[in-house]
């Protein structure tokens, strides 16, 4: 909380920041059950403190404390008219850019109701791949398979047609994109344990299209930076429950035609993001 304050009140001073985005993990997985709606409430009204608008994603500590249907209205997450509790959307703050918000959790064996078909194909997909009992194991799996583990998920069919018809979108409007998923979606930017378990798939298909230009993610607590074969950036950004008592972990970006600058604070490191028009 003392860190989300201080973040707060810095972006506040700063007097030129659009909105803020919160990557998930807005809560301890640690907290007591009994104390977690409390908790996210608080959470949720300390960014409320922010002269602009906040956007939320989900991460994995979130869903150890609430279910989705608790947790998304909480977050205003917007919802897509289908009754159901989705968890990815897209924002254009200004002309030239669009930020496309995933749902890293779509697929996953946490957050949904125990007979939601996206648990149950979720732990279809664990059993075929992890042959632990303790399914948040990764021992004995090798290389990137070490991303099949219960605190990672997949993003599903229908989001993966969501997400081709917004970059479809945002090509024909001549948009620069920036995706955002708490999950982290290359190798070379996280450990193999902190990899959404259809990160091939999901970066297969982002690179069919020019626009996407930075993958901005968390979950792995430590922060990491890569930029893959096709030159899209990918910044994990330095988790604030991780801070020693008195240190920081929070940024903001500014944004130019070929560039993105993120100037951290302590524990998040400043990045520069470089990319052709």
């Amino acid at each position: 909380i003392l860190v989300l304050q201080r973040a707060v009140k810095n972006w506040n001073d700063h007097k030129n920041l659009n909105f803020v985005i919160n990557f998930g993990d807005i809560v301890d997985g640690k907290c007591p059950k009994d104390q977690s709606l409390n908790a996210v409430k608080k959470v949720v009204s300390e960014f409320e403190n922010f002269h602009g608008p906040v956007y939320h994603m989900i991460g994995n500590h979130c869903l150890y404390n609430l279910p989705r249907d608790k947790l998304l209205p909480l977050l205003k997450i917007p919802n897509h008219g289908d009754g159901c509790t989705h968890a990815y959307y897209d924002f254009s703050p200004t002309p030239g850019y669009r930020f496309v918000v995933l749902d890293g959790y779509d697929i996953s064996a946490i957050g949904w109701p125990h007979d939601h078909p996206n648990r149950l194909e979720a732990l279809k997909i664990l059993i075929e791949k992890n042959p632990n009992s303790d399914k948040n194991s990764p021992e004995g799996l090798k290389g990137v398979d070490r991303r099949f583990v219960m605190f990672n998920g997949a993003v599903g069919n229908k989001q993966m047609e969501w997400l081709d018809n917004v970059l479809k979108d945002a090509t024909n409007m001549k948009q620069k994109v920036i995706i955002c998923c708490h999950v982290p979606l290359d190798p070379g930017a996280t450990s193999k344990t902190t990899l959404l378990w259809n990160y091939d798939q999901v970066m297969d298909l982002i690179h069919r299209y020019e626009c996407v230009k930075v993958c901005l993610s968390g979950h792995n607590h430590q922060g990491g930076y890569s930029v893959d074969s096709r030159g899209v950036h990918h910044r994990v950004l330095d988790a604030a429950l991780e801070c020693t008592p008195g240190t920081n972990a929070f940024g903001y970006i500014d944004v130019y035609d070929n560039m993105l600058s993120l100037v951290g604070t302590d524990q998040m490191k400043s990045t520069e993001f470089s990319f052709d028009f």
